[in-house]
């Protein structure tokens, strides 16, 4: 796997513009020079060590290959365990002894930055090539931290054998879903315990409901949480009546919302990219759709950006931006990570590319344009646990859901405020 030279040759002004922040990241690097098995920074001049997923490990192999080829500088790719590593790269770095590099999710990027331990990047021309959206995901008070890679959000999966034709409502989908004769008119998995407005917030929005107020240039007000509203009771009202009615079960997980729609037992399913290979290989007629509004304005999904961050403590911080900038942001090293994972690219032209061969990455990709990026202020660790638990009581028919939904947007407020 090759890269452009010519944006090789293009670091020159990328080092010459951001040299003196750099030096001044690299000042604290790592205190291991075998950084390969424990996942600390190397502190060798010859080498950067990534923190990468065991998925898409095979995927920057090649790239980090046309990287050493090129600069001589090895690559360490060590493999974490996702569930836990954003807390481990804020506990890790500080001490020296965190990666150069991080592959993470966007939304963590508001905790990275109020640990201080991530550090600008300037990305130059390369910007130009991400979809807006990405690069607004990447972005925090005004500075782009990371280089985008994939794009990913929920769409409404269709059993076209059972429902040959798509919907422009939740209503209507519901209704061609009974009128199916399956098991179940239409299937999410939810946490049974947390609940999941993940998937569930395209059909809050279309309610109007958001969590947070959005600036003029789509970042999030954090001092002014709207989960509350009216447009929350609405959707709060909602969901204790597709409770009651079955369209939402709070047994059914993940795991088995997949299973059952594998087995044919819905017409409908609202999932991710992350869950279409399993549906071809089972052979299923499938079509995504564009989601169906439940309240009357358009649906909009999260979407979640992933991307390649830079260590405020990297002792390599000139080469692992490079790394970075120069050789992640190339269309080969985009469509090798699209290949591994499914997730559209972040890079248009890699996104183009990708679509032209593959309906499912066009779909989703076209829904995507209309959502809105996960909100990756520090505030939002205070919101899931009782935003969750509040969808879940409803659904169960537990409570009256202005009570239920103020609650819990009281409760959030005084976690933030506390």
């Amino acid at each position: 796997m090759k890269v452009n030279r010519k944006s090789v040759l293009a670091l020159g002004a990328l080092v010459a513009s951001s040299a003196l922040v750099l030096s001044g990241c690299a000042s604290g690097g790592g205190d291991t020079a075998d950084g390969g098995d424990t996942g600390e920074g190397s502190g060798d001049a010859n080498a950067i060590t990534v923190w990468v997923d065991i998925e898409r490990k095979p995927a920057l192999e090649g790239v980090a290959a046309s990287f050493t080829e090129d600069t001589g500088i090895e690559v360490e790719l060590v493999t974490k365990d996702f569930a836990t590593v954003d807390q481990d790269f804020i506990s890790q770095v500080p001490t020296g002894k965190g990666p150069d590099v991080i592959v993470s999710p966007h939304d963590k990027l508001g905790a990275y930055v109020a640990a201080g331990v991530v550090a600008p990047l300037e990305l130059g021309d390369v910007a130009s090539g991400f979809a807006e959206s990405a690069i607004q995901a990447m972005t925090y008070d005004g500075n782009v931290y990371g280089v985008p890679y994939s794009i990913e959000n929920v769409a409404l999966v269709r059993n076209a054998d059972l429902v040959a034709e798509p919907s422009a409502t939740f209503d209507e989908v519901i209704a061609k879903g009974r009128e199916a004769g399956t098991t179940y008119p239409f299937l999410v998995g939810l946490s049974p315990e947390q609940g999941d407005p993940y998937h569930l917030y395209p059909l809050q929005t279309s309610f109007g409901s958001q969590v947070f107020a959005q600036n003029a240039d789509g970042s999030y007000d954090s001092s002014n949480l709207v989960l509350g509203d009216e447009a929350g009771v609405e959707f709060a009202t909602a969901l204790k009546q597709w409770g009651a009615e079955g369209i939402l079960n709070a047994n059914i997980d993940g795991d088995r919302a997949r299973e059952f729609f594998l087995a044919g037992e819905s017409p409908y399913y609202l999932t991710g990219p992350w869950n279409t290979p399993a549906i071809a290989e089972a052979g299923i007629n499938y079509v995504i759709d564009p989601l169906p509004s439940a309240g009357g304005e358009e649906a909009r999904p999260f979407i979640g950006v992933n991307g390649f961050f830079l260590s405020s403590k990297s002792a390599n911080a000139l080469a692992a931006t490079n790394f970075i900038v120069n050789y992640l942001s190339t269309e080969e090293a985009q469509l090798a990570l699209f290949e591994v994972g499914g997730r559209p690219p972040a890079l248009t032209a890699a996104y183009e590319s990708a679509a032209a061969s593959d309906p499912d990455v066009a779909a989703f990709g076209a829904i995507g344009q209309t959502g809105a990026p996960m909100p990756a202020i520090p505030e939002m660790g205070a919101v899931w646990s009782d935003w969750g638990n509040a969808e879940l009581q409803l659904i169960k028919g537990e409570g009256d859901p202005q009570e239920v939904w103020e609650t819990a947007a009281t409760n959030i407020q005084t976690k933030i405020d506390g």
